[in-house]
């Protein structure tokens, strides 16, 4: 694939912060300004391939005067963003939103069912930490109460546009901070709602002018995982419970999402609407990861139309941990918003992650005995 540079300048970006609320229907994106960016498809991009590409990163040289291990991920990363707080940009996952942008520099993403309306359609959450170096990513929808329970175990800044009314109980937490709507619009030839944009830039435009702290502040709770040595990976084979998992067939029946399991990589690789999901925006790399984690929760459907939330605040309940071919299962625990999410064995242990990307999947109990790994 090959991309083409920047035409313009990224400038007048939208710098209003108000939330936008949703009516009776499934998505009300935040309305139009005269602030508002906006780009021809062919201003960001060409793309001429959309064959998956196999990530071939030259290895990194470390630096520990200027290198940190990040809390997302464990891997080495600039030192100058350790106190940076990470973004959590909610990602439309209907057919007509693909291809998606960006995706693969997410540190950790989330799928989580986003109405029990139009099959269960499911959203992703994905969490970046050096959105610095965004380009372009999206395309951006609204968001769910869920999200305001999750963001907040990072300390995330939550990216949107709009949501249901049923998020402004939320939106008052002193722990919350969002930024909804006016980003960049791109003309990719679709319906409005499908063409708002995370460029480059935004985000820290838009931090300053809501004066959103951009640093970790006094309700960071400290890093959400605990990961093994580099030197000594969690091997889930050698565990008593563990399985053989080269495949996670998900019970999401609107995209029909698969993780398949890589052995030269060692990542999961992820599959929707029967294809690859690439990212064009990065040399169509199909987004992958080192770990993977399922959680089942109960699901609360708050109307006709189909909007609901995961009840996730002062639970538990059961999951799968998995990695190198292997999966094991294991229990959930979280606490208020902002208490990270705890995973423990079958032993009682805090699970140790391995060094790289995260997916984790939202079940609801009533599709749990429908997942397959094998």
């Amino acid at each position: 694939m090959k991309k083409k540079l920047f035409a313009v300048l990224l400038s007048s970006l939208m710098l209003c912060t108000a939330m936008a609320g949703c009516g009776g229907t499934e998505e009300t994106s935040s309305p139009a300004t005269s602030e508002e960016t906006s780009y021809s498809w062919n201003e960001l991009t060409q793309d001429d391939s959309e064959t998956a590409a196999v990530d071939t990163s030259e290895e990194v040289v470390i630096d520990p005067e200027n290198m940190y291990r990040s809390e997302l991920t464990n891997e080495w990363i600039d030192k100058s963003i350790q106190d940076q707080r990470p973004v959590a940009i909610m990602v439309d996952n209907e057919k007509t939103a693909l291809d998606h942008y960006g995706l693969t520099q997410a540190d950790i993403v989330y799928e989580v069912m986003n109405s029990t309306a139009n099959g269960e359609i499911t959203r992703f959450m994905a969490v970046v930490k050096d959105w610095e170096k965004i380009t372009r990513f999206g395309s951006i929808r609204s968001t769910r109460p869920t999200n305001f329970m999750l963001a907040p175990e990072y300390n995330a800044i939550l990216i949107h546009d709009g949501g249901p009314f049923y998020i402004n109980d939320y939106l008052g937490n002193p722990w919350v901070d969002n930024l909804s709507g006016g980003f960049a619009r791109i003309d990719n030839g679709k319906s409005r709602e499908f063409t708002e944009y995370v460029t480059t830039g935004e985000i820290e435009k838009r931090i300053k002018a809501a004066n959103i702290d951009k640093e970790y502040n006094s309700y960071y709770k400290g890093e959400h995982f605990k990961f093994a040595d580099d030197s000594a990976p969690t091997n889930l084979q050698a565990k008593s419970d563990a399985q053989a998992c080269s495949l996670v067939d998900l019970p999401f029946p609107h995209n029909g999402s698969e993780l398949e399991y890589d052995k030269e990589s060692g990542k999961y690789l992820y599959y929707e609407y029967g294809k690859a999901h690439v990212d064009p925006e990065n040399d169509n790399k199909q987004l992958a990861f080192t770990n993977v984690i399922l959680q089942s929760a109960k699901c609360e459907q708050f109307d006709e139309n189909g909007y609901m939330m995961f009840n996730i605040l002062n639970q538990s309940g059961k999951g799968y941990y998995i990695t190198g071919g292997h999966a094991i299962p294991i229990t959930w625990k979280k606490g208020m918003d902002t208490d990270p999410t705890r995973y423990y064995d079958a032993d009682g242990n805090e699970i140790e992650l391995n060094t790289g990307k995260t997916y984790i999947g939202f079940v609801s109990t009533k599709r749990w005995s429908e997942l397959v790994l094998k």
